[in-house]
């Protein structure tokens, strides 16, 4: 967490965790949740969903000078449901419906009724498939790891 995020409002903390893990979540994922949502809520579209371009910046070893990387294709859609809450998403990629369904799922988390359902059938498995796959890249990295300090030189 950064220090950022850890002056945030505990609402503002979690939303911004809901985005990004929408923003993460596999189509498959989405269309699962919603699927095994009982009652659809009924949406108007916003904005969008629409795709475009976005610029993406890099700094040079991280913090040093910036410089544009390239463009990336972003997927973005709002909606408002018949409560009048607006969900919001962005994706990589041109999936608009993955889009759609990511903002209307913002948007129901936002609500109390069915903040319960969107953590647990949703952002709870995209949270520990994250967690595992970044376990499992660790761990091969870590295999691949060379200490230098204790191999042997040889003879001088």
């Amino acid at each position: 967490m950064s220090v950022a995020e850890q002056t945030l409002p505990p609402e503002q903390a979690g939303r911004r965790r809901c985005v990004s893990l929408l923003a993460c979540a596999t189509a498959g994922e989405l269309h699962a949740a919603w699927d095994a949502l009982k009652d659809k809520p009924e949406t108007k579209p916003v904005r969008g969903p629409e795709t475009g371009l976005v610029m993406v910046r890099g700094r040079i070893g991280g913090g040093g000078s910036p410089f544009n990387l390239g463009e990336a294709t972003v997927t973005r859609a709002t909606v408002a449901l018949a409560s009048g809450t607006v969900g919001h998403a962005q994706a990589l990629g041109t999936d608009k419906q993955k889009a759609k369904v990511a903002a209307i799922f913002d948007a129901l988390w936002q609500e109390d009724a069915t903040r319960d359902h969107v953590e647990n059938v949703l952002l709870a498995p995209i949270e520990h498939r994250i967690a595992t796959e970044n376990r499992a890249k660790a761990e091969e990295t870590a295999a691949t790891r060379v200490d230098f300090f204790t191999m042997v030189r040889g003879e001088d």
